[in-house]
């Protein structure tokens, strides 16, 4: 979901929060990540991006659709640059996060989602991606609820997200989630979305 990698602006930091324990479906070692489950019983796991995930980062952007990496990144990318990879996998993890979903053996990334917050938290973009072949197990509800838990915990105050008006997908999640959706103000073409993070939702 969403546009350009937010090269502009910043995010957040420090470590994930403390999630409730799970029992895993399996007897991998797994590494720090945090384990999620989805509501169709789907497990994987999410942790913050590293310089050495750049390859698998990589690797996974082939595995996401062309109308998906369009909508990611608002222009007609054919492929991710090798220089928006490294924007994307060195992050300040203060200003700027970028958190990635692996499946359950902490190597392949299914998932990506982007955070940028202004200094003052007052307000952070939001952009998530999802592997092509993991679609419709539930992931992008899980995962944007934990990103939306995260940003909250760490103060910011407004998440935002801009869709193109051909995302329906996205617009419809994130208006479930509880976004507010209006047209971009000077793009008739795309609906910015916007989260209250100091407005306590009802849980779902």
């Amino acid at each position: 979901m969403k546009g350009l990698p937010v090269a502009q602006t910043e995010t957040l930091g420090s470590q994930p929060a403390p999630v409730e324990p799970i029992e895993p479906k399996h007897a991998v070692v797994v590494s720090d990540a945090i384990p999620l489950v989805t509501r169709s019983g789907f497990e994987f796991h999410v942790r913050p991006v590293k310089p050495s995930d750049k390859e698998a980062l990589a690797e996974f952007f082939t595995h996401v659709s062309k109308e998906d990496l369009r909508f990611r990144f608002l222009s007609a990318v054919q492929e991710v640059p090798g220089s928006l990879l490294e924007m994307l996998v060195n992050v300040d993890h203060e200003t700027k996060e970028d958190y990635i979903a692996v499946d359950i053996d902490d190597k392949t990334i299914i998932a990506s989602a982007m955070v940028g917050a202004k200094n003052d938290k007052s307000e952070a973009e939001v952009a998530i991606v999802v592997r092509s072949d993991y679609k419709h197990r539930g992931m992008s509800w899980t995962f944007l609820k934990y990103v939306i838990e995260e940003a909250r915990r760490r103060g910011i105050k407004k998440l935002q997200s801009l869709e193109s008006r051909d995302n329906h997908a996205a617009i419809e999640l994130e208006k479930e989630m509880g976004f507010t959706a209006r047209s971009c103000p000077g793009d008739s073409t795309l609906m910015l979305l916007e989260f209250d993070l100091t407005v306590d939702q009802p849980k779902s």
